[in-house]
C-alpha cells in the first residue's frame, strides 16, 4: 500500500492509528470531514487540534470542512437511537469517494481505535463504500493502543473531546452522569 488516506476523526484517535502505519512503512495522508460533530465550538475544537497535531508531524491534512447540523439532525431524527449507522455511512463514503477519484490505492479510518465504536458494523459499511467506488478498504485495529493513544494525546496537550461528536451523544454523557 503506497497511497493511503487516513478518514481522521479527531487528533487524539489519531497518533497511534498514525503511528501503527509508519510502523508498516504507510505514511497516509489524513481525510477530515465529521459534519457528525456538534456543537460548533466542539467541532472547532476538534478540527483545530488536528490542524495542529498534523502540522507538528508533518502529515498532509485534507479538510472538508462542512459543519453539519442541520443535515445531520434531520438525517437522524427518525432513528436517533440507530444513528451510528448513518454517521459512518457519511464520512466513509466521503473518504471512500474522496480516495477513489485523487489516486489513492486506498482507505481506511481512525474509528477502528475507539472502544466504543461499532468495528463490524464500520468494516460493513466501509467495505460497501470500497466496492461502490472501487478501492480497497484496509481494515486494521487499532484498538490495543486506544489507551496509549489517548494518554500520548494528553502528553502533548492537545484538546480531548469528552463524548463521541453528535448531539445526542454528548446528551448521553450528561444522562450517565445524571444517574
Amino acid at each position: 500500500m503506497s497511497k493511503l488516506l487516513l478518514h481522521t476523526c479527531c487528533a487524539p484517535c489519531s497518533i497511534k492509528c498514525i503511528e501503527t502505519l509508519q510502523k508498516e512503512g504507510i505514511e497516509p495522508d489524513l481525510f477530515w470531514y465529521n459534519p457528525n460533530i456538534h456543537p460548533f465550538t466542539e467541532y472547532r475544537s476538534r478540527k483545530n487540534a488536528l490542524i495542529e497535531y498534523s502540522k507538528s508531524i508533518g502529515s498532509n491534512l485534507i479538510l472538508k470542512d462542512d459543519y453539519g447540523l442541520r443535515p445531520f439532525v434531520c438525517a437522524v431524527s427518525k432513528d436517533i437511537d440507530g444513528r451510528c449507522r448513518y454517521c459512518y455511512e457519511i464520512r466513509l463514503d466521503a473518504v471512500s469517494r474522496y480516495a477513489a477519484e485523487n489516486g489513492y490505492d486506498g482507505f481506511s479510518t481512525t474509528l477502528l481505535i475507539s472502544p466504543y465504536q461499532n468495528h463490524d458494523l464500520i468494516k460493513q459499511i466501509a467495505k460497501a463504500a470500497a466496492k461502490k467506488h472501487g478501492i480497497d478498504f484496509i481494515y486494521k485495529d487499532f484498538r490495543p493502543y486506544f489507551r496509549e493513544g489517548q494518554q500520548a494525546a494528553r502528553d502533548m496537550g492537545l484538546y480531548m473531546q469528552k463524548y463521541c461528536g453528535c448531539i445526542f451523544s454528548e446528551e448521553e454523557r450528561y444522562m450517565k452522569k445524571k444517574k
